[in-house]
C-alpha cells in the first residue's frame, strides 16, 4: 500500500486519448478506497510550463504505443527528449497495445523492442481494448507505481529495472 501522506503520480502518455482514459479510469477504481494514485494524460511532451509549479512530483511516465498507429510511435518518439535522464533507471516504461492483431500492424514489433532497450526502459504488452486484460495491465501498472514511489520496503526502480534486466538480454542478442 502506498503511504497515507504521499500519493503516488503516474503520467500517461500517447496518442490513444480513449485507450490512455480507459485504463486511466481501471486504474482509479482498483485503487479507491485503499491507495492514493493519481493519473495524469497527455497526448506528448514537454508539458505545458504555465502550471509546473502545481505539478506533482511524477513517479512513473508510461508511454502507450498502439502497433496500428504510427502516429502513436511518433508521439513517443519525440517526447522522449523531453524526459530526464534520471527517469531511465526504472521510471519509464513503454505499454504496447494491439498486439493480438500484429499481422495487421502499421509498426513492427522490433522497432519497440529497440526503443525499450535503447532507453533501458520496461516493456510491457496488453490489449487496452479488452477489459479484463485493461484490468490486469492495471494492476501491474499500480505495483510497478508503488516501487517507484518507494512504498515497497526494499525495492526501488533500478531494483525493478535489474529484476526485468534478464527478459531484456535475448532482445539484445537478436539485434
Amino acid at each position: 500500500m502506498l503511504c497515507p501522506e504521499r500519493k503516488g503520480y503516474a503520467k500517461l502518455l500517447g496518442a490513444e486519448e480513449t485507450l490512455l482514459k480507459q485504463l486511466a479510469m481501471t486504474i482509479v477504481q482498483l485503487c479507491e478506497g485503499t491507495a492514493k494514485i493519481q493519473v495524469h494524460m497527455a497526448s506528448c511532451l514537454p508539458l505545458p510550463t504555465d502550471r509546473e509549479c502545481f505539478r506533482p512530483r511524477i513517479d512513473l511516465i508510461v508511454f502507450v504505443l498502439n502497433l496500428h498507429s504510427k502516429y502513436s510511435l511518433t508521439t513517443v518518439e519525440t517526447s522522449l527528449p523531453h524526459v530526464d535522464a534520471s527517469f531511465f533507471l526504472g521510471k519509464v516504461c513503454f505499454l504496447v497495445t494491439g498486439v493480438r492483431k500484429e499481422p495487421h500492424s502499421s509498426i513492427h514489433m522490433d522497432t519497440i523492442k529497440k526503443l525499450a532497450t535503447t532507453y533501458h526502459s520496461l516493456l510491457l504488452f496488453g490489449d487496452l481494448e479488452v477489459e479484463c486484460f485493461r484490468t490486469s495491465m492495471a494492476q501491474r501498472l499500480i505495483r510497478i507505481l508503488q516501487i517507484c514511489a518507494g512504498h515497497v520496503p526494499g525495492l526501488s526502480a533500478l531494483n525493478l529495472l535489474s529484476m526485468m534486466k534478464p527478459s531484456l538480454e535475448p532482445i539484445l542478442e537478436e539485434m
